[in-house]
């Protein structure tokens, strides 16, 4: 049940055309859908503000194809993550158009319009992790935040990182995605007083063991503005990042009225 379903009801029951027990039914109702082979949480949108997101992988295209429809036919929005090629050109002629993005291997419905002034900047460290890099703007975007990305500045060549110093600056959070040695954002960290989420991917050779590498130096970072989320988890990230650009604009937004009060 989305937030306007919630409203519609409560009204009924103040205008006296649906009983408590019976709006209670209701909700109990819409709360999930059972599918058989899933169980979809309608009401997430209501509870975190961002309706469920679908993890393509694992599934087959059947239930993949199933989960989208039923849940397009409640939200406008979703996203739908690890969404191979192959997949999408099976699923995609059974849903409405949707942003397939195949290098993030994301497909969104129902973008939002960009609220304030925030912005979400997403760093890559070489080429090789743009994928996750990918995954994170086309999550943040999703969810409403401004997003800028710049690709292929990691610490084998820190003039260009200090070439985009003044867009570090500029953002509200930076999202910085590493693999090999996982250094850059210890050093984007120690530049920058905004947050830093860290995403230590997998690209790297035989002793970088699939990200772990990157994931412990990250994890073992000097700079106290670094959090750190999973291998490879650009959705992590970029939702993460989202809300806390949310958060700004909200306060602000509370601060501007504040003001606006007092005078």
């Amino acid at each position: 049940m989305n937030r306007d379903a919630l409203l519609a009801l409560l009204r009924d029951i103040q205008a006296g055309a649906c009983t408590p027990a019976q709006a209670i039914r209701a909700v109990e109702r819409e709360s999930f859908q059972e599918l058989g082979f899933a169980r979809l949480d309608h009401q997430r949108a209501t509870r975190t503000g961002f309706p469920e997101v679908v993890l393509a992988q694992g599934k087959t295209a059947h239930q993949l194809r199933r989960i989208c429809q039923e849940h397009l036919r409640v939200h406008a929005r979703l996203l739908v993550t690890r969404l191979t090629p192959e997949v999408y050109e099976t699923v995609a002629r059974d849903l409405p158009p949707g942003h397939y993005n195949a290098a993030a291997r994301t497909l969104s419905f129902g973008l939002e319009t960009v609220t304030g002034a925030g912005c979400v900047l997403v760093l890559c460290a070489g080429t090789a992790d743009l994928p996750v890099a990918e995954e994170a703007l086309e999550t943040a975007r999703l969810m409403g935040s401004r997003v800028e990305l710049v690709a292929d500045v990691g610490v084998a060549g820190l003039h260009r990182l200090l070439d985009v110093e003044p867009r570090l600056h500029a953002a509200r959070v930076l999202v910085v995605v590493a693999g090999m040695e996982g250094a850059l954002p210890s050093v984007v960290g120690g530049l920058v007083r905004v947050p830093v989420i860290a995403v230590p991917t997998s690209v790297g050779y035989g002793a970088s063991f699939g990200g772990v590498a990157a994931l412990l130096a990250m994890l073992n970072s000097c700079a106290p503005g670094v959090s750190v989320v999973n291998i490879d988890n650009g959705f992590g990230a970029g939702y993460v990042a989202a809300l806390i650009n949310r958060g700004a604009e909200q306060a602000a937004a509370g601060a501007g009225a504040g003001v606006a009060s007092s005078s």
